[in-house]
């Protein structure tokens, strides 16, 4: 992870929980440990490699533990941690606040914003 320049402890929770997905592999552990492929199919737009990459950004900073069974063929799942655990106020938040946002009624600088970005995608 990066490292914390001002200092502030809002920077370092979001050098840990920035980005688009790691939260959300959060929110899917919460239920329990899972496999690889059920978090694949429980967020189909992530690629194998980005999943790969934030299962061992969070592994690393101690919120995923990664368990491999001695099977044939080998069984690998993630968890949280009990510092995992900890983000669940956090994931609590952000589902209340993206309720929120999605049945809050358009304001007029929300279309017009939607509507520049729509022409220069076209």
């Amino acid at each position: 992870m990066k490292e914390n320049i001002s200092g502030c402890p809002v920077e370092e929770a979001m050098s840990l929980v920035g980005g688009r997905w790691r939260m959300l592999i959060a929110h899917f552990l919460l239920h329990g440990p899972k496999r690889f492929n059920q978090l694949r199919r429980d967020i189909p737009n992530i690629s194998q490699r980005m999943l790969t990459l934030e299962l061992r950004a969070l592994e690393e900073a101690g919120m995923v533990l990664r368990t491999v069974y001695p099977e044939v063929p080998v069984r690998v799942e993630y968890a949280l941690t009990q510092d995992g655990e900890r983000l669940k106020p956090l994931l609590e938040m952000l589902h209340s606040f993206g309720g929120w946002l999605k049945a809050r009624a358009p304001r007029d600088g929300d279309a017009q914003v939607v509507d520049a970005v729509s022409r220069d995608m076209a």
